[in-house]
């Protein structure tokens, strides 16, 4: 009591009645974890989020279910142009689709691979890992199944190399591999599940060329086709060595 202090302070006193926001007066620790925590409130208010622009693209779009009652979300890899939309605006586009278009029950992605180029449009891997592993835990627990539509060499050497550690256990035991369309149909009903005709037609290409599947590409020329000119080629020299012979 007796001890007395010349250092000066100052307190601050927030009024919670007169409508003030408290946030910029908030450490910023406590402000990550407001929005985090804004982040799993599906009720949150995406009026002021345009994303006509996305929709447009139909990259991400709802379609029906698959064959054990879990709603499909088609994602088409080759639609999503991966220079021009950030990561963070791909997660506020991703969660909005999920809480405006499937706020309950299972769900099942279908990702369809096909024809993707790595710098025109994929994210990349750690971009998508960090999107996942922000969604609350009851979607984490609505997403069944991933179902992988034409996985190329390089998808299939990550996750095979990388995948248990870089991804969660949950994500990682959730994807299946669909290396044909005739096999996406036993899991999900002709007509569930619109199928781009480049899809379709990559997946023919797939079909007579199996080896594609492993990034080799069988007479690349096509010079199979072309007409075989070395046997007319020798022929032609014998009759030319026999006129000559006779004359």
């Amino acid at each position: 009591m007796g001890s007395s202090s010349n250092e000066d302070f100052s307190v601050v006193v927030l009024a919670s009645d007169l409508g003030i926001d408290a946030r910029p007066f908030l450490s910023n620790q406590d402000t990550e974890i407001e929005d985090q925590d804004n982040w799993h409130d599906c009720s949150q208010d995406f009026s002021d989020e345009d994303f006509s622009d996305l929709e447009f693209l139909q990259f991400v779009c709802l379609q029906g279910s698959d064959k054990s009652g879990n709603r499909i979300l088609r994602i088409v890899g080759k639609y999503f142009p991966a220079p021009v939309v950030s990561g963070e605006r791909l997660k506020r586009y991703i969660y909005h689709k999920i809480c405006s278009e499937l706020p309950e029950g299972p769900f099942c992605l279908v990702y369809m691979h096909s024809t993707v180029q790595k710098e025109d449009n994929s994210p990349g891997v750690t971009i998508l890992r960090w999107i996942y592993e922000e969604l609350p835990p009851e979607i984490k627990n609505r997403l069944q199944v991933i179902y992988f539509i034409h996985p190329g060499l390089r998808s299939r050497l990550v996750f095979a190399t990388l995948g248990r550690f870089f991804l969660s256990g949950g994500l990682y035991w959730k994807i299946k591999y669909i290396n044909r369309l005739q096999y996406l149909w036993e899991d999900i009903k002709k007509g569930e599940v619109e199928i781009p005709e480049f899809v379709q037609n990559h997946d023919d290409v797939l079909e007579h060329r199996p080896l594609t599947d492993y990034g080799i590409e069988p007479d690349p020329l096509h010079l199979t086709e072309v007409p075989n000119t070395a046997y007319s080629l020798g022929r032609y020299e014998e009759r030319l060595t026999s006129r000559e012979f006779m004359s």
